[in-house]
Formats: C-alpha cells, sequence, structure tokens
C-alpha cells in the first residue's frame, strides 16, 4: 500500500504534485487508486485531464464525494466525473450521514442538468481505526467511506479469473458496484446514488460481467413516478407545451475504453400513452474514458395537452467497441433502459412558473463571492444555484403549494411568455442582451407576465474588501460581481423605473399577516415610479445599538397587463444558506403576479410620487473584464434545445402521435468508422495487456483520430495493474487568512501556477 502526501503542514499544495503521484501510479502499474481529497473545481484542466489518463490506464478510482452536506449542490471533483467511483458516506443504521455531500453534478449548468451523483454510499459515520500513535479512534467523513470502497473493490479484483485478459477495468467495476447495491428507501438519487455497497451481490454482477463485457447506463430504468428515490423529476408529472424535461444519464462502457453509440438512440412507445412522448436525444461523440453521457429531453406532444396517464416506453442504444484481445469482431452493446412517464393536462397559465437559469454563473469558472457575507466558512458561491441542488426547498415549497416550475436555460426571448404566470430571476450573475431587455418589457405590459426578481448584495468597496492574495498562484483573487450582477439587473429593470443598490444591507422586513423576512446581505431598493408598492426592512442601528434604519427593500408595480415584484436578498430562498424560508413572501409575490386580490399589495400604501432617481445607481467594476466570465458578452444571441419549441436553436415542435410502427433512429453506419477501430483497438488491447507505451506511441501518431482522447493518451504510459495497491491521499488542513484577515476556506489549493486556483480539501473529521 502507498500513501502519497501532497499537502504541506501549511496546507501549501500544487496540482503538479497531484500529477505526480499519479503518474507514480500509473508507472507503477497499480490496480487502485483512492482520493479522500475533493473541490469543487471541475474546470481544473491539469488535474480533471490526469485523472482521465488515470482511469484509462485501466487503473481503478475511488473518490470521497465531500463532506460539505447536507446541502445539495455539493458534490466535490473527481468524485463527480464518470469515469470515476464517487463515495458518500452513510451511519450503522443506513442513514445518509448529514455531512455526505448530495445533488445533481453542475458540470452542465446553466444550459443543462447534472447527473446523479455519488455512485454508492459505505460506513463513513463513527468508524473506529488505527491512530496514528497508538491505539483506536472513531472517524467520520466521505474519506473513511471512500477507503472502505476501495478496500471492497480491491476483494473484487481478486476474484476475477481473467485479469489478463482485460475484464478488469474501471467502467466493469463500477456497473458491478451499481448493480449490487442496495437501495436504501425512502431516499433520493441524488444522496445515496444506487444505494449501499453490497459485496457478495456485487461479485455475482462482476461474474456475470467478466464472462460478457458490455456497457451500461445509469439509472438502469428512467420511472419519472419512482418517489423520492427519482426527485426531483418525480414531484412534477408531465404536460403539453412545457420547456423539455432534461434527464442526463452515465454511459459506461466495461466492453471497452474506447466506443461510441452506433447511429441515434431511439424511443419506442410500448403502450398508447407512451404515443404521447417526444423523446430526443444528445450523446457523447466519442465514450472515453470507459463513459460517456446520453442526455433525454422530454416533452409531451401539444395533441395531448388534455391527457391524463402514465406512460411507458423503451430508449434503445447501441454502443460499439473495437474488438478485445483475440477478438475479431467490434464488441457490441444493445441497451435498453424502460421509461415511465406520469403525465396530466397542461396546467392553468398562473400556476406555471418559469425559472431563469441561464443568467447564474457560479464558481468556477470565476471568483463569485458567496451571497451570504456572514457566512465565514465558505467565500465562494459553488453551489449550483439551480432548483435541483440549492434551490430545492424552494422547489419541494412551490410543487407543495400547487405550482409547477419549469427551468430555462437559454435566453429570455427563448420562451412564451403568454404560457406563464410568472418568471423567476433569482440571483443573477449574468449580463443580459438588449433583446431580453426589450421583449421582457413587451412580456410584462403586453402579454400579462409577472416578473419576480430577488437580487443580493452589490458593492464595490466590498467585493474590493472580499479579494484576497492567494500565496500559491501569487495572484490576487478578485470577485467578478457581487452576490448578483446588479448593475445588469439595473438594465432590466430600468424600463419599469425601478432601481437596487446601496450599501449591504442586513436587517428584517415585517410583512402583512406578521411574517418577519430577514435581509442577511441583500442591496436596497433605490428607485421606484409613482404607484409602486414599497416595503421597508429595519436595519440595525450604527454597531447594533440605538434605533434601526428604515431601507426600502421590496417593490411591487403594475405595469401594462403584468406585475414588476423586486426584492433584495436571494437568501431566505436559497436553503444552504437561509437563516428563515421566505415562503411567505414568495406566496405572496406568486398571489401579486397572478393577480389575486390578497396579495401583498393594497391601493392606500401606493407610492404618491416617485421613489428616489435612476441616476447614481451602482457602476460595474471597472477593474475586471466581465467578458473573462459572461457568456452574454461573447456569444451571439440564441436559442438551444431547452428553450421554447419551434424557435431557432431549439427543438422542433412535437408532431403528431406517431401510428404503430416504432420510430427509427437517424440510422448510421453499422460498424465503427474503420480508422477509429484501428485506434480504439490498439487503445483497448493495450490497456487490457498493460502495452502502455505502445499505446502511448501509437495514438501519438494518429492525433487527429481522437482529438476527444488524444490530450489524454499524450502524457501518459497505459498500463494494467498486476497487484492489487491502493492510493491513499490523506490530508489534513488547517484554516488560513489572506493579507485582508478575511477567513479563507480549508478547501483552497492552488494550481501551482498554471489556470488559477482549485479548492481541495481533506473529506474526514476524527472524533
Amino acid at each position: 500500500m502507498h500513501f502519497f502526501r501532497v499537502f504541506t503542514n501549511d496546507q501549501v499544495s500544487y496540482t503538479s504534485w497531484f500529477l505526480d503521484a499519479f503518474n507514480y501510479a500509473i508507472a507503477s502499474s497499480m490496480d487502485i487508486v483512492n482520493l479522500s481529497i475533493g473541490g469543487p473545481d471541475h474546470l481544473d484542466a491539469p488535474f480533471v485531464e490526469k485523472v482521465a489518463e488515470v482511469t484509462s490506464a485501466g487503473i481503478i478510482m475511488i473518490s470521497a464525494i465531500g463532506n460539505d452536506g447536507p446541502f445539495y449542490g455539493t458534490l466535490n471533483n473527481p468524485a463527480d466525473q464518470a469515469d470515476v467511483i464517487g463515495v458518500g458516506g452513510i451511519d450503522f443504521s443506513d442513514r445518509i450521514a448529514p455531512f455526505s455531500s448530495r445533488g445533481l453534478t453542475s458540470w452542465d449548468f446553466p444550459r443543462g442538468v447534472g447527473h446523479f451523483k455519488p455512485d454508492v454510499v459505505a460506513y463513513g459515520k463513527d468508524v473506529r481505526g488505527s491512530h496514528m500513535r497508538e491505539g483506536c479512534r472513531s472517524l467520520s467523513g466521505t474519506s473513511v467511506a471512500s477507503p472502505v470502497v476501495a478496500g471492497a473493490v480491491g476483494l473484487l479484483a481478486s476474484t476475477m479469473r481473467s485479469k489478463a485478459g482485460g475484464r478488469l477495468n474501471p467502467a466493469a467495476m463500477k456497473q458491478a458496484l451499481l448493480r449490487g447495491a442496495a437501495r436504501l428507501p425512502g431516499v433520493p438519487a441524488a444522496e445515496q446514488g444506487a444505494g449501499r455497497i453490497d459485496l457478495a451481490a456485487a461479485a455475482a454482477a462482476l461474474a456475470e460481467l467478466e464472462s460478457a463485457p458490455r456497457a451500461s447506463v445509469h439509472p438502469e430504468a428512467l420511472d419519472l413516478a419512482d418517489c423520492p428515490y427519482m426527485w426531483p423529476y418525480c414531484g412534477q408529472p408531465l404536460y403539453a407545451e412545457a420547456m423539455p424535461t432534461l434527464v442526463n444519464l452515465t454511459i459506461l462502457n466495461g466492453a471497452g475504453l474506447v466506443g461510441r453509440l452506433e447511429g441515434s438512440p431511439v424511443y419506442v412507445p410500448t403502450d398508447e400513452p407512451g404515443r404521447a412522448l417526444d423523446v430526443q436525444f444528445e450523446a457523447s461523440e466519442v465514450l472515453w474514458p470507459w463513459s460517456g453521457y446520453l442526455a433525454l429531453y422530454i416533452r409531451v406532444r401539444p395533441d395531448d395537452a388534455l391527457l391524463e396517464a402514465t406512460a411507458h416506453g423503451e430508449v434503445r442504444l447501441t454502443v460499439v467497441s473495437a474488438p478485445g484481445p483475440g477478438e475479431k469482431e467490434d464488441r457490441r452493446s444493445d441497451i435498453v433502459v424502460p421509461l415511465t412517464v406520469p403525465i396530466i393536462p397542461t396546467p392553468p397559465r398562473k400556476k406555471r412558473i418559469l425559472w431563469d437559469q441561464y443568467h447564474s454563473i457560479a464558481y468556477p469558472p470565476a471568483y463569485i463571492p458567496r451571497d451570504d457575507l456572514t457566512t465565514r466558512q465558505d467565500i465562494l458561491d459553488w453551489h449550483g444555484d439551480h432548483p435541483y441542488n440549492n434551490f430545492h426547498g424552494m422547489l419541494d415549497h412551490l410543487r407543495e403549494r400547487g405550482y409547477y416550475l419549469e427551468i430555462l436555460g437559454s435566453p429570455l426571448t427563448c420562451f412564451n411568455a403568454s404560457q406563464y404566470g410568472a418568471l423567476l430571476i433569482v440571483d443573477s450573475e449574468e449580463e443580459f442582451y438588449k433583446e431580453e431587455i426589450q421583449k421582457l418589457r413587451q412580456d410584462v405590459d403586453l402579454s400579462g407576465l409577472g416578473l419576480i426578481v430577488f437580487a443580493d448584495w452589490y458593492d464595490l468597496e466590498t467585493m474590493k474588501g472580499v479579494r484576497f492574495y492567494d500565496d500559491n498562484t501569487r495572484s490576487w483573487w478578485e470577485a467578478a460581481t457581487g452576490g448578483a450582477n446588479v448593475p445588469a439587473l439595473n438594465d432590466l429593470l430600468q424600463p419599469f423605473g425601478i432601481g437596487l443598490g446601496g450599501p449591504v444591507l442586513e436587517g428584517t422586513m415585517e410583512l402583512p399577516g406578521g411574517e418577519s423576512v430577514a435581509l442577511q446581505s441583500g442591496t436596497a431598493v433605490m428607485a421606484a415610479p409613482q404607484g409602486a408598492w414599497l416595503y421597508t426592512a429595519t436595519t440595525p442601528g450604527v454597531k447594533g445599538k440605538g434605533p434601526g434604519v428604515a431601507t426600502a427593500a421590496l417593490a411591487l408595480l403594475r405595469s401594462g397587463m403584468g406585475t414588476v415584484s423586486v426584492f433584495g436578498d436571494s437568501n431566505c430562498l436559497d436553503s444552504s444558506h437561509q437563516k428563515a424560508a421566505c415562503w411567505g413572501l414568495l406566496d405572496g409575490l406568486l398571489a401579486f403576479a397572478g393577480g389575486e386580490p390578497e396579495g401583498l399589495s393594497h391601493a392606500d400604501g401606493a407610492l404618491g410620487q416617485a421613489h428616489g432617481s435612476l441616476a447614481g445607481l451602482p457602476a460595474r467594476n471597472p477593474d475586471y473584464d466581465f467578458k473573462l466570465v459572461s457568456r452574454v458578452l461573447t456569444e451571439p444571441l440564441r436559442c438551444y434545445p431547452n428553450g421554447a419549441a419551434g424557435l431557432p436553436g431549439a427543438l422542433p415542435i412535437p408532431g403528431p402521435r406517431p401510428g404503430p410502427e416504432p420510430r427509427k433512429g437517424d440510422g448510421g453506419s453499422e460498424t465503427l468508422d474503420s480508422r477509429l477501430r484501428d485506434v480504439a483497438a490498439q487503445a483497448n488491447a493495450s490497456a487490457e495487456a498493460g502495452e502502455g507505451e505502445a499505446s502511448k506511441h501509437y495514438v501519438r501518431q494518429h492525433p487527429s483520430l481522437l482529438p476527444a482522447i488524444s490530450t489524454g493518451y499524450s502524457n501518459a504510459a497505459l498500463g494494467l495493474a498486476v497487484a492489487g495497491v491502493a492510493l491513499l491521499m490523506a490530508l489534513i488542513l488547517a484554516r488560513r487568512r489572506s493579507a485582508k484577515g478575511a477567513v479563507l476556506p480549508p478547501k483552497t489549493r492552488s494550481l501551482g501556477g498554471i489556470s488559477g486556483a482549485r479548492r481541495r480539501s481533506v473529506t474526514n473529521v476524527a472524533s
């Protein structure tokens, strides 16, 4: 057993130190690598690519999912990668450990949706182990659960009869663990993955895969009515004319290091309601290393707007891999994924809410500071800002109240406002296209849309105060924006005469009915037109003493046929940081948007004259080039497949129900492209037989054939392990401080001067 130390006592580390350890693992022909570390920076290219090199060498990598639970959107890298076995923690009563990270991966935000992680869970709470000096001690953390799985994988590997024949590979081992796992009752997949590892069941599955290696998908079946396991999908039936429901499946290719789909996946209805579904697909062009993705866009056909039924069908796809050692024919895996979808009649407009995901920017790719400045243990905004992650409590509340939330991952020009009662823009960091601003004004005034905005703090002096010097990269980390991009929001709200700004706002706002709403780190309403309604928050006096100061924090406005509501803080909706939920406020704003009389507005409270002025609102940070992180400033305006059907760039409008014959795919060649097959065969054979140098040389001679994998091959010798070895990276970090005295999290490590900082943390806590 090899132990690699990649942090100093002063918790200084560089990506290059990790790369050295990985290279040693490859060169030493290890079987298993365990990583009891993690961080949210999935854009650290040198690290992520090196992990792919490790797994492409046939080494099975197990990694802790992180200790940032119980919050959603806290999955750590590399455990969130498809070719890595991500491990969560449970206690000895088979309950998810409260510290275990959870949620969907954030790689595909804002345009897509994440994969379910962790992959499996294992015992990680109050686990007894040896002390460094003498005796035993109790340990808790996903870094305890991760080596438990690594040990199980070592035992499973020892049972294999044909390791020399290439059956031992990361995908096959992961398939066996997933297939053998015991699902925990009453727990979503986003918390447990496939479930608790079951060694005996995994061994049986592995024996079957050893004799017949093949590809599979995870989850193996999609039942969108299976609650709570399939949350967030199971909480809301599908209906016609909605935004597509996106589901991301992971393809695991135990048949080969490299593969691809033959033709296109197809959806085949298996009952009459199943013909009401339209399913479109996106998938990896090349499956490497050992894995890829399959995205489903599921919609109900417009002709079935009154249908109430449960639809059944199958997703069918074929994965083709190069022949194995001694084989002449391509390896083919025919995969069938059962699909079950509840369908209801299209809800009334006022019950349909659209969530703007497109204008969210989270860490990475930039230093986006936290929304709640009173939270000191984490300076980064990295939980995804998505209803499936840190806004999951809000999503559940809306569904309990009878609302239906749809997600827009395209610009605001890509939806039909006449179908929705309200548009929610929450904690937005992105800029807006001018066409979006123009359309939204028309949507409110002419189409009767209710616009609801939850902003966050924005203050240039505070932004300067939260910057810090990273002594690893020898550079200052500058905040790209505040908690929200208030200058961009002001551009959006200016046509309605509303403006935000001022110092960071903390205080309490009282609503009719007695509900108190806390502003944790908000922004004030600096301008509102005549006829608007204003609610004020009472902020503490100087140093918390003396009378409080009343500051406008909420503005409501009727504009044309629609409404506009603006509140200065989103933390009360965010399950990660909220001191108290503000569901009453949200309900009141939705009632106001829906024209209900019992809303927050009252006739005698409307402003007789305008409040404040649109002049002097906060400016953008002149010292930060926002083009480095903005899609709006760098990409042309367009819609994506998740936008409203029929718009340019979005999916076409679904046609009527198909006839009795199953719909066909796009076809395609029956075998791999001959050049790809040659390279894939050589790479697969080399990985399986341990011919690392030969494989590296061959791919270097053909870089144009596999552009998606050439980078991964070109830097490492590929080899298959011949002895079970676990690589345990146990890291002990301490909190450090910036030059400004701000507390930095014990999760910050640098890229060694490559391209920025990377957060990695130890994932166990001794007790």
